[in-house]
């Protein structure tokens, strides 16, 4: 399934014009950009288009350079335009990203370590309570919408991890609005079945949209939350 067109930002330890084309001339081979945009004196390279973010940091690691998701959204359209969701474990490792595509429109991103092989189901939940875990978030969320799908807006569908127990998701909502998300919960259940009790949950915090973090900092606790790992920087092995 295609995935929404934005702007997606990284930040990228370019010395030299020579990085500039490397970087240019690798992500111009990756299907679903549209259009790359290379600031080295701030080392930002600004990347349009549909491909998923780890498509982009995959290529972005063939460079040999050193690269950093820093934002993604359209610039100006929304008043939140971005929002992610971090599993910390100690077990689950992961983030869910959401951004914005259009007023009707979410693009969704998740990438889960440390599950059990198999699948999972994952929703948003009505509160960002984690004192019992899964438990205190509440139910899923589920507001009336007109002319909304028939199944709850909160619900985001299913991954699969493999036999090493990490999954990827990429997908679109419709209906789907950022700026109603900031506070609530991100449940992962331990089965395709929605009703389980959950293996974790995580709070969404508002992330940087375009141009608005280039010191790499998340607004809600002053650290870097766009890594699927606690350790995660794109760079060649």
């Amino acid at each position: 399934m295609s995935l929404p067109e934005l702007v997606t930002e990284f930040m990228v330890d370019m010395k030299c014009e020579g990085c500039v084309n490397s970087v240019t001339d690798k992500l111009e081979t990756v299907q679903g950009v549209k259009s790359i945009e290379a600031d080295l004196s701030n080392q930002v390279v600004r990347i349009r288009g549909s491909s998923p973010v780890k498509t982009l940091e995959e290529a972005l690691v063939q460079t040999g350079l050193t690269a950093r998701l820093i934002g993604q959204g359209l610039p100006d359209d929304f008043l939140v335009s971005a929002a992610v969701a971090e599993f910390k474990g100690p077990d689950i490792f992961g983030v869910v990203r959401l951004a914005q595509a259009n007023m009707e429109l979410a693009r969704i991103e998740a990438n889960f370590s440390g599950l059990p092989p198999g699948k999972h189901g994952f929703s948003i939940n009505e509160y960002g309570d984690l004192t019992r875990g899964p438990a205190s978030t509440g139910k899923m969320y589920s507001p009336p919408i007109q002319g909304s799908e028939t199944e709850p807006l909160g619900d985001l569908g299913t991954l699969e991890a493999d036999e090493t127990g990490e999954a990827y998701y990429s997908g679109s909502k419709k209906m789907l609005k950022i700026v109603d998300l900031i506070g609530r919960a991100i449940v992962l259940y331990g089965s395709d079945d929605k009703s389980d009790s959950g293996l974790a949950a995580a709070v969404i915090a508002r992330s940087a949209g375009v141009g608005e973090n280039y010191k790499k900092l998340c607004t809600c606790d002053g650290t870097t939350i766009w890594e699927a790992k606690p350790d995660f920087v794109a760079s060649k092995v």
